[in-house]
C-alpha cells in the first residue's frame, strides 16, 4: 500500500511537513441543510451547498 501523502513547503534547499489541516465535513456543518452560518473575527459568513454539489462561501 501507498503511504499518505503529507502536505509540505519548501523554504530554500530544505523541505518542512507542514502540519495537517482539519477536515470538517460540509454536510455535517450545514447539519443536513443547504446553509450554514461561518464566523470569522466577529465577521458572519454563509456557508452553501449547491445544487451541483459545490461550495460557495458569501459574506
Amino acid at each position: 500500500m501507498n503511504a499518505p501523502v503529507q502536505p509540505h513547503t519548501f523554504h530554500r534547499n530544505r523541505i518542512h511537513v507542514a502540519e495537517p489541516r482539519p477536515v470538517h465535513d460540509a454536510r455535517k456543518l450545514t447539519q443536513g441543510n443547504r446553509e450554514a452560518e461561518v464566523m470569522l473575527d466577529g465577521m458572519r459568513y454563509v456557508l452553501r451547498i449547491t445544487r451541483q454539489g459545490k461550495l460557495i462561501l458569501t459574506k
